[in-house]
């Protein structure tokens, strides 16, 4: 037996005695990554919205003071454009919902299996094409004389606020359909039929039955919908015209006003609303069946 063997054995048996030890070892590869590069990231991103910059020479002062969070508070422009953003997040959020909830039932209970597999390939065939080419499929959608003005007889959307809402809404569709989908497909069919047999009809049988069992599926797909609504920019650039977003105005302090520490400042108000809206849904026990 060489050296090399008796090694690997004297691992195995060890790791035999301490599986904790083993756990710890697969699991520090990914945790170090999450505290070096992520929450890393992140404090030197809060540290950096205390810093100010020089209004002559423009570079950063590294002296900490609470200008930067008071001129977010005091701002009407920053307020404004921050409940847009939500209330963009919120419609997108609950848009997908709508029109997820029933495309789902229909894939999970009702369609036949190649039906089914054709609506999943179609449900997730966009997320395979680019983001910027689904935005500017949008722009000429929606442009002025474009196909979608011809369609409703000159009641195009044009470029503005429903615009953006509208592609966003198409853009992340599929993160919502996906959870909901498997949701319902987890929710055995003895369930529905048990309602039935039992004089409920079909809307009381979801609401009653299926619903509470679908929910965290919602909660789920509801959290990349919110969180990838609130922190874009890209779409708003293209469809939006003259509407803004957070994500614009922190480009625009960062590149065109060279101020990095207001928009470090501003980059926090996306983060608190997220982890405000992961609290609700954890009020809700959505979080909990995950």
């Amino acid at each position: 037996m060489t050296d090399a063997s008796v090694a690997s054995g004297r691992r195995g048996s060890l790791f035999a005695r301490k599986p904790w030890l083993a756990a710890i070892l697969l699991l520090i590869p990914p945790m170090a990554w999450l505290v070096l590069a992520y929450l890393g990231s992140l404090v030197a991103l809060f540290v950096s919205a205390f810093w100010s910059r020089d209004s002559f020479t423009g570079h950063v002062v590294h002296v900490y003071s609470g200008d930067n969070f008071h001129q977010l508070v005091t701002d009407s422009l920053f307020r404004t454009v921050t409940l847009r953003t939500l209330g963009i997040a919120l419609a997108v959020t609950v848009i997908d919902a709508v029109i997820a909830v029933p495309l789902a039932l229909f894939m999970a209970k009702v369609a036949s299996p190649r039906v089914r597999l054709a609506l999943v390939v179609a449900v997730t065939t966009p997320l395979w094409a680019s983001y910027l080419v689904k935005a500017y499929a949008w722009r000429g959608l929606i442009a002025p004389n474009g196909p979608m003005d011809w369609l409703t007889g000159g009641h195009a959307l044009g470029y503005g606020l429903p615009a953006v809402i509208v592609t966003l809404a198409y853009l992340w569709l599929p993160y919502m359909v996906i959870p909901v989908f498997a949701a319902f497909d987890r929710v055995p069919d003895s369930l529905f039929e048990a309602s039935t047999d039992l004089g409920a009809g079909g809307w009381t049988t979801i609401r009653r039955v299926a619903a509470p069992l679908v929910f965290p599926g919602i909660a789920a797909g509801s959290i990349f919908t919110f969180s990838l609504s609130l922190g874009d920019y890209i779409t708003v650039q293209i469809v939006g015209g003259k509407t803004q977003m957070l994500g614009n105005v922190i480009y625009g302090q960062l590149v065109t006003a060279n101020n990095q520490p207001l928009a470090a400042a501003l980059s926090v108000v996306p983060l608190v609303l997220i982890v405000l809206y992961l609290i609700a849904l954890r009020r809700t026990g959505a979080l909990d069946e995950l």
